[in-house]
């Protein structure tokens, strides 16, 4: 099995997509560091467009992510309610 993961700048706007992520996905990993918040799952995670826009109270564009986004890793499938990263072995 192999991690995917994303790394999001440490501010208000990723906490709230962190939260977002955190309800979709249970089983994520949060690492702080300075500046960033790394999150990892195994094979599989999802950010709902949904989820986050409930957290943010406004609207959200699943695009947005890329404001806060540092890297990621995984395979991704974008569309308008939601990003998916996959780790095919």
């Amino acid at each position: 099995m192999s991690k995917v993961y994303l790394v999001l700048q440490d501010n208000d706007v990723s906490r709230y997509i962190l939260e977002a992520v955190e309800e979709d996905n249970p089983e994520i990993t949060i690492i702080h560091n300075p500046a960033m918040i790394r999150i990892e799952a195994e094979n599989y995670m999802v950010v709902n467009r949904e989820t986050v826009e409930e957290k943010l109270g406004r609207d959200w564009d699943v695009q947005e992510l890329h404001l806060n986004l540092v890297t990621l890793g995984g395979n991704v499938d974008e569309d308008d309610e939601r990003l998916t990263l996959t780790w095919n072995e």
